[in-house]
């Protein structure tokens, strides 16, 4: 393998490759390409003499790097691609290099680069190579952001914690004493229901440490299966499976919702179908089906929806509010 600066009499094969880049991982629906306009740019790229190819043994085009110059200290990788067959050889981490050493002379101290979050693959190898996030781009649709930001429009979150017990009494008194060391004045506990008693709370409501910290407590004091299940500002939706005090699964419906995740806790975040049906009983297609997960709120069904529709996969009552709502219910 050869990696090697393009030349014009290069465009050809590079613009193939892009066009291949294009198809393999499109642009974020919210962007509009114009192809001839980009393959113009990427001309300017290989004038600028920052357009890299690698040839393997047989001499065919199997990888291409671009980058361009953005002030007098840095620069942005703007693509890197290496065609399916030829991965896993070397081949991106030696464009790269080629990158870094053609900038070098020109006191380019930084190389940046944008990445889509759902391209694990590529994210854990930038982080590999020394990459780090440094600036989050954050988008969402107009439509609902004007419904969002309507005033008196407030966005809502609460939790509710569901104990595989019959023993009422003593989940009552597990939250009793657990209760004031998160700080909570006000808790519920109903059921059993289904085989689950379920554990309201004023202050897990809306702090997801203090309802990872209350179930587990619960968990580990009575040996039980508990599973948290939480609505997070309208958008998201969260479950934590516990057993005996220990956490055996976790599902967060936009697992990067608060930021960029390494890839593997990314995957992490994802139900698995067989733990959930040895605790629960659910069906694991079932699981699959409802559990689902992606870059966005906007990508899923709405968060309320899909937190009604895995609960009761789950056999779960009452997951469909939490203190605040069952308070005012009752007032």
């Amino acid at each position: 393998m050869t990696v090697r600066p393009a030349t014009e009499a290069d465009f050809p094969a590079l613009a193939a490759l892009w066009q291949a880049f294009e198809r393999e991982v499109p642009p974020p629906r919210h962007h509009d390409v114009d192809p001839e306009r980009e393959l113009e740019e990427v001309r300017g790229i290989v004038a600028a003499g920052l357009a890299f190819l690698a040839d393997d043994d047989d001499g065919d085009v199997v990888g291409f790097a671009l980058a361009r110059r953005i002030g007098s200290r840095s620069a942005r990788l703007t693509d890197l691609y290496v065609v399916p067959a030829a991965r896993r050889g070397g081949v991106a981490s030696a464009l790269v290099g080629a990158v870094v050493e053609a900038l070098a002379p020109q006191g380019v101290e930084h190389l940046e680069l944008e990445v889509l979050t759902s391209n694990t693959g590529a994210r854990a190898a930038y982080h590999r190579w020394g990459f780090a996030e440094d600036q989050v781009v954050l988008v969402a649709p107009t439509s609902e952001l004007r419904e969002r930001l309507a005033p008196g429009r407030h966005a809502e979150s609460f939790a509710s914690i569901h104990v595989q017990t019959d023993a009422v009494v003593d989940v009552q008194r597990a939250v009793r004493d657990f209760a004031p060391r998160i700080g909570s004045k006000a808790s519920r506990v109903l059921g059993p229901r289904n085989g689950w008693v379920t554990v309201y709370d004023e202050v897990a409501d809306g702090d997801a440490g203090a309802l990872l910290r209350f179930a587990r407590e619960i968990s580990s004091r009575m040996g039980a299966v508990v599973v948290a299940l939480a609505l997070e500002v309208d958008q998201v939706v969260r479950m934590i499976a516990l057993e005996r005090g220990g956490i055996v699964d976790e599902y967060r419906s936009v697992p990067e919702f608060y930021g960029p995740l390494p890839p593997g806790d990314v995957i992490g975040l994802a139900a698995n179908p067989t733990v959930l049906q040895r605790l629960t009983g659910a069906d694991p297609a079932a699981v699959r089906q409802v559990a689902q997960t992606a870059n966005s709120p906007g990508d899923l069904p709405p968060a309320r929806e899909l937190l009604a529709e895995f609960a009761a996969v789950l056999g779960l009552e009452g997951a469909d509010h939490g203190y605040a709502q069952l308070a005012a219910a009752e007032a």
